[in-house]
């Protein structure tokens, strides 16, 4: 019910900011001894870049995508404030 009065976009924004927000946290946190449990996580996708030359351009697409403990506790709080407001 909520979540039509806000707008789809409104959610995405702060799944993607929590998952931001998260991420870099679990980063910092990864060189303190008592919370390097934080940073435990899992990298996927392309690294070695796709290059598609036309002659003119080159275009080279990646992606990686890193998901930790912090980014997921980050997508959690993120979904209890948007609920919240």
């Amino acid at each position: 019910m909520a979540v039509k009065d806000k707008g789809k976009w409104v959610a995405i924004l702060f799944i993607l900011s929590g998952l931001v927000i998260g991420g870099l946290l679990g980063d910092l946190a990864g060189s303190v001894d008592w919370l390097w449990w934080l940073s435990f996580g899992e990298e996927f996708g392309l690294r070695d870049p796709l290059e598609l030359d036309l002659g003119v351009a080159v275009l080279k697409f990646a992606l990686l995508i890193k998901i930790n403990i912090a980014s997921i506790i980050g997508v959690i709080v993120a979904l209890i404030i948007y609920r919240k407001i």
